[in-house]
């Protein structure tokens, strides 16, 4: 195959750091494995997962000027992909796709960077069986330490064959042929906790559950008074996930705006299914976007947070801090960020340093709430 500079490839605009890497053996394998697919079905090719972009601009670089058809669950993800290519000075005609049947429709070599989690790896299969032409190859790829049998089975509930290839500096493809047709869809799933509806895709985080810290949130928020009513307030759930805590805060306060963002397509998609199930669909906007980018600063009089703890597979502070900064920018002065972390994290003194005076909340031996008020 064409050799792309792999080692060009950067995060940016994502968290970047010496233990985090643009690319992995997991590429190079999955280009390796489907160049024969690629040169010989060049014009219906679909690429799932692709973090950086070295998937895509190794596949550009076998299928010439041909459209490439292109999933990235985050938006940092695409912008780093643009980024890259314009480093490399890639050519590479990139069609940014949600996960819906135009991203699949007639694909013939589908290049799948493994999801971590079995319902997200449902859903894209589910899809991809669905919608794809019948004599479809799907190259799915990951880290053996990541990698379980129960891939497999997930794999062979939608087709009706999946090979493991041999392993390659620790990273393995799964292959997979003949799409099983037929059934209606299983994605988004839907739970109720008690009377709130939650909607979820299979790569939002939690699934369709309350995870705990956000329930930690919500009950310190329940119990906290909220600013008197006044035209323009507006609320923001930074990182919202499945829209739970905009959600519920519409739901509580109907004279407030409320916007939900997460640079997740998976997170994104699912909050505006939540908001629309609960009937506050018209008061909560939803934007994927990168850290609330598009967002004013100093628009936001209060910010909701649950920060993730890790980058992808490497436990990480950098996204949390990557929002604390964003959280200090998007809030006017007198704004508040709740937010709710892990205690042993020990976040007190970044959100004093960043946001502006820091007090706790509640904390058990798992989770510290906190509230920060804007300088």
């Amino acid at each position: 195959m064409r050799v792309i500079d792999f080692d060009r490839l950067r995060r940016w605009p994502d968290v970047e750091a010496p233990e985090l890497v643009a690319h992995d053996a997991t590429d190079r394998l999955l280009l390796d494995t489907a160049e024969e697919a690629l040169v010989a079905h060049p014009t219906r090719v679909s690429i799932i997962g692709d973090r950086y972009g070295a998937l895509t601009l190794g596949a550009a670089a076998l299928v010439g000027d041909h459209p490439l058809r292109v999933h990235q669950d985050g938006r940092s993800g695409e912008l780093a992909l643009a980024a890259n290519a314009e480093r490399l000075g890639s050519t590479a005609v990139v069609e940014t796709h949600a996960l819906d049947s135009a991203l699949v429709a007639g694909a013939r070599v589908v290049l799948l960077q493994l999801p971590r989690g079995l319902d997200a790896l449902d859903e894209t299969a589910e899809l991809i069986a669905a919608h794809a032409h019948p004599d479809v190859e799907v190259f799915a790829g990951g880290r053996v330490k990541h990698m379980s049998t129960a891939m497999n089975d997930v794999l062979g509930r939608r087709f009706t064959a999946v090979r493991a290839g041999l392993a390659r500096q620790k990273s393995r493809v799964l292959t997979a042929t003949g799409p099983i047709r037929g059934g209606a869809p299983t994605w988004p799933r839907t739970a109720r906790h008690g009377e709130l509806l939650v909607v979820a895709h299979g790569a939002a985080f939690a699934g369709a559950s309350v995870d705990i810290g956000t329930r930690a949130l919500l009950a310190a928020l329940d119990g906290a008074q909220a600013p008197a009513a006044r035209p323009g307030l507006l609320a923001v759930d930074l990182g919202c996930g499945t829209g739970v805590l905009a959600t519920s805060w519409a739901l509580g306060h109907p004279d407030w705006s409320v916007v939900a963002t997460d640079q997740s397509w998976a997170a994104v998609s699912s909050a505006e299914a939540t908001a629309a199930a609960n009937g506050v669909g018209d008061r909560v906007e939803v934007r994927r976007d990168d850290a609330g980018a598009s967002l004013g600063a100093g628009s936001a009089d209060l910010v909701m947070l649950n920060p993730p703890f890790h980058v992808g597979a490497t436990v990480h502070a950098g996204i949390a801090h990557k929002l604390f900064d964003a959280s200090a920018r998007l809030l006017a002065p007198g704004g508040e960020l709740w937010c709710v972390w892990n205690s042993h994290l020990g976040y007190r003194s970044v959100l004093e340093r960043t946001v502006g005076p820091t007090r706790q909340v509640s904390r058990t031996p798992k989770f510290t709430v906190t509230v920060s008020t804007r300088r």
